[in-house]
């Protein structure tokens, strides 16, 4: 049975219950109603010694969108029919040769364009050089619908020079259309500014001994916008939460940042190895927690000074946890959206996935390399 729904336009295919090959990184703020009738439960594809990091789900084309640390470039997955018994297949979307290890990705659809956080933790060994292993921040801007790398910005060249160690690793978008990238190795949030025709010019937004982390450690993580006009932040290596407003000048659309706050945990929250965040609303977040092996829901009452704990997901597979790292919305709505036994319904269908990268695997070593790589919905 084919279920489909109209989306901007776009004829989607809606991937119902299916069967997958077994089980074995956008990090994304997409808003959406948080019912998941008729969406996959797994998405899992094989693809040896992928290690993809980040993950979004791009509705046009009915595809979910992957990073790879080993590879560097963006790979595509989707369903072969849209039978009830439809496998996976992973494919390539964008690749250059300037993309050493992709890391973070963020689908700026409104836009049609895909940013993704480029770095060289030394994975990839085609692209890897003592230049950049270590080094290397920068921001490629891909075009959506054809794959092409319209332009590569280094973000490390406009970083203060008593940082030489970088490693950009997530990106939000605000109102305006700038772009906001974490830097792990470096107390540093970097801002991208477009002019009219679409090119990028980078800039620091905002650094403080505060964002720093210990050498080896990764310290700035994830990011997402907030519609109230602020960044949230995850910062791993302390388990933290992050708070950083955005305001603009008076008679100026340049945006400046405000007060760093620290987000307070109600008792008994660890967010330590905090990786991707995700908003559902302007009320209640996702924060995948990596060594952990967990997704924690958290909601707020006052505009993210304080939250609290509303679910836990713990990943596991046969027992040993995947190394959860980032989060992808599938949100479809219209006319057929959800499949049933006898026919379709309308109504609006919207899952959360988190990517199990098995990243842990890949920075012990271990071989074979991992060959099989999972989006999980969640529970909530």
């Amino acid at each position: 049975m084919q279920f489909y729904s109209i989306l901007g336009g776009a004829r989607l295919g809606v991937w119902g219950s299916l069967l997958v090959l077994g089980v074995a990184c956008k990090k994304d703020s997409d808003i959406g109603a948080a019912t998941s009738a008729g969406l996959p439960k797994i998405v899992s594809f094989v693809q040896p010694g992928l290690y993809p990091e980040g993950t979004q789900y791009d509705s046009q084309s009915g595809r979910f969108l992957v990073s790879s640390q080993t590879a560097g470039r963006i790979g595509q997955v989707t369903a072969d029919s849209l039978n009830a018994s439809s496998t996976y297949t992973y494919s390539t979307f964008a690749d250059d040769a300037r993309l050493v290890s992709t890391i973070g990705l963020n689908l700026d659809a409104s836009r049609n364009r895909l940013l993704a956080a480029v770095s060289d933790p030394g994975y990839n060994a085609a692209r890897t050089s003592a230049a950049t292993k270590g080094k290397l921040a920068a921001m490629a801007i891909i075009n959506r619908s054809t794959g092409t790398v319209t332009q590569f910005i280094d973000l490390g060249a406009v970083a203060p020079a008593a940082y030489p160690a970088h490693f950009a690793n997530d990106l939000a978008v605000d109102a305006q259309g700038n772009a906001y990238v974490t830097d792990s190795y470096a107390p540093i949030i970097y801002k991208i500014a477009f002019d009219a025709s679409g090119n990028g010019t980078a800039s620091v937004f905002f650094t403080s001994s505060a964002l720093s982390a210990p050498a080896g450690k990764f310290g700035l993580n994830g990011i997402v916008y907030h519609p109230s006009g602020y960044l949230l932040i995850a910062k791993s290596d302390e388990g933290k939460l992050l708070k950083l407003p955005i305001t603009t000048g008076a008679g100026t659309t340049t945006t400046v940042p405000g007060t760093l706050t620290t987000v307070t945990l109600p008792t008994g929250l660890d967010l330590s190895g905090d990786d991707g965040l995700q908003l559902l609303d302007n009320t209640t977040l996702l924060a995948s927690c990596n060594a952990q092996g967990k997704v924690y829901k958290v909601t707020t009452a006052d505009d993210f000074a304080t939250v609290t704990t509303t679910g836990t997901f713990t990943a596991s597979i046969g027992g040993v946890s995947p190394y959860p790292t980032t989060l992808a919305r599938r949100v479809v709505s219209g006319p057929g959206t959800v499949g049933t036994a006898t026919g379709t319904t309308t109504g609006t269908t919207a899952a959360s996935y988190v990517l199990y990268s098995h990243l842990d695997a890949l920075q012990a070593g271990k071989t074979p390399p991992v060959e099989q790589f999972t989006l999980r919905q969640l529970p909530f």
